[in-house]
């Protein structure tokens, strides 16, 4: 029984696939914008061993449609049995050189060397994935099978094909959809549902009649969640920035409205208004619309800063859209919480404009992630010209932010798509770890936008047309945290970036998806036009590195 299932595998098994998966399987070991573990790369390895193979099969069978001459059986077998040989030297090879191409990220965002890359591990991880999607695969072929045999009972051989396959392809994406991918959203929504709903040992409700979610506020405490009570409750009080200043400083206000603290998005951005009017957040030099993340997360290193850099005079106002972790929302849903953020501009915006214009806060907007993205959506800046807001900075913006792709295919001739310079440098401008907002003979206009990202950051550089072209962003000259042993490898390529999306975060600070205190600072000082000395800003960027 053994010998005969050998042998049959023996003659469905592609000699032109195995060689195409090895290419495949040896591009996927290679770096990309994020180091991987060897879990991770077992997967990635895995599916790209398969997406070769796949390849392989269908130029096969195209082949053989075209009744093109094929090899005798002699020739088959020592064809199969080189291409098995092939296989081997080179996983063998590529595998030992992983830790290498591992480590070529690694020393560029300061983190230790691996001595191995588990090649052994990796090996039986990717085989083990492999297997799982050829064997998806052959399932699909049976059932595409079994329907063209029953359809041609009653239908010409090319419509009975034709049918078989369109059916035998819905139901199979019924299946990833409706049952596998739809129950995953549901355990994954619960599950950030539940941690949402945590309360947090250091986020005790606060007594100051001006803090959301105080006896006092409109707003319940344990309405506006997890992230909600995390930011109101853990930003730098009055005392600690007038100590760091050497002089006086304000209480910053913060308001929150979590998902649980009215039934609309409309109704928590009315609420999030009325809590800003109540807590005196209009009568402060700077006020702040904040998209947050899927999560409803607000970076503490954004707000930190910019408060540190206003003396406290700062009041910021964020409503919570989802519990789902953004880069989840991002791949399944990107249009998720545009609707929660053109709520609260509106309802924010259309109270600010009715006050007068010499005694109201400068407005601006901040996001990161898929709160940038959101953030760039609240509001369609030809409506504002009339009245326009001051500036947004906007970090690390995800691949489908249209505002922010269009601004990039039109850069300056010369420079890089990770580093654009759009127009004369007025209106918007990009930086990332190396301060580039200083642009010389350039002078900004009466509204100021930054784009804060990190070249090896997935979520913004992730491409889908990478599957059968080459990003810009990989020309040189490359971005200083990116590998010089990246390559463009077709559809591989596309592979690694989205596993990069996933893993986005587990960087160190500075480099990935994980954006650096002091980065933000300068970003801050350039938006809202903080006029302190050098000597200063450098010394408030130590007080954050401790």
């Amino acid at each position: 029984m053994v010998r005969d299932w050998a042998v049959r595998f023996g003659k469905s098994f592609s000699a032109v696939g195995l060689l195409l998966g090895t290419l495949f399987f040896a591009a996927s070991l290679t770096p990309s914008l994020i180091p991987r573990s060897f879990l991770l790369q077992g997967v990635l390895s895995g599916c790209s061993l398969a997406a070769g193979y796949g390849t392989g099969v269908f130029i096969r069978w195209l082949w053989s449609r075209l009744e093109l001459p094929k090899p005798g059986r002699r020739a088959d077998l020592v064809l199969k049995a080189g291409a098995a040989v092939v296989f081997a030297v080179v996983a063998v090879r590529f595998l030992w050189k992983a830790a290498e191409w591992q480590n070529s990220i690694r020393s560029l965002m300061g983190m230790e060397p691996v001595d191995t890359a588990h090649p052994f591990e990796v090996g039986v991880i990717a085989l083990l994935v492999f297997c799982l999607l050829i064997g998806i695969g052959r399932l699909f072929n049976l059932l595409f099978g079994l329907l063209s045999r029953r359809i041609g009972g009653f239908a010409s051989r090319p419509v009975a094909n034709i049918v078989g396959a369109v059916v035998a392809a819905t139901l199979f994406w019924s299946v990833i959809d409706g049952v596998l991918l739809r129950a995953g959203l549901r355990v994954a929504d619960s599950s950030f549902r539940t941690i949402d709903e945590l309360m947090e040992d250091a986020s005790a409700r606060p007594t100051d009649p001006n803090k959301t979610g105080s006896e006092a506020s409109l707003i319940d405490w344990e309405g506006i969640g997890r992230a909600g009570r995390e930011f109101v409750a853990q930003g730098p009080s009055k005392d600690a920035i007038q100590a760091f200043l050497g002089r006086d400083a304000v209480e910053p206000i913060r308001v929150y409205a979590g998902l649980n603290s009215a039934d609309s998005p409309d109704d928590r951005a009315k609420l999030a208004l009325e809590e800003l009017k109540r807590v005196g957040g209009f009568d402060r030099s700077v006020l702040i619309l904040i998209t947050p993340t899927g999560t409803g997360w607000v970076d503490p290193p954004a707000m930190n800063t910019v408060e540190y850099l206003h003396g406290g005079d700062v009041a910021s106002v964020a409503v919570q859209y989802s519990y789902l972790a953004s880069w989840l929302s991002l791949l399944v849903e990107p249009d998720y919480g545009n609707e929660a953020a053109r709520a609260l501009f509106t309802q924010v915006y259309g109270y600010w404009t009715t006050l007068p214009k010499d005694k109201r806060p400068r407005l601006y907007l901040f996001g990161l992630s898929l709160g940038a993205l959101n953030s760039q959506r609240s509001a369609d800046l030809f409506d504002v010209l009339g009245d326009p807001l001051q500036g947004a900075l906007w970090s690390g913006p995800p691949f489908p932010s249209s505002m922010w792709n269009s601004v990039t295919r039109r850069r300056e001739p010369g420079s890089p798509a990770w580093l654009p310079r759009f127009g004369n440098g007025s209106v918007i401008r990009f930086t990332a770890q190396k301060d580039a907002l200083d642009i010389p003979g350039a002078q900004w206009g009466p509204m100021r936008i930054v784009y804060l990202q990190y070249a090896s950051d997935a979520i913004t550089f992730f491409e889908p047309a990478s599957a059968y072209r080459e990003p810009a962003w990989m020309a040189e000259p490359r971005g200083p945290d990116v590998s010089p042993e990246l390559r463009w490898y077709p559809v591989v390529t596309f592979f690694q970036l989205l596993l990069d999306v996933m893993t986005a975060t587990t960087t160190p600070m500075g480099y990935g998806h994980v954006y650096a205190p002091q980065h933000y600072i300068d970003a801050w000082v350039a938006v809202t036009d903080v006029r302190w000395t050098p000597e200063e800003i450098e010394r408030l960027k130590q007080h954050f590195k401790k």
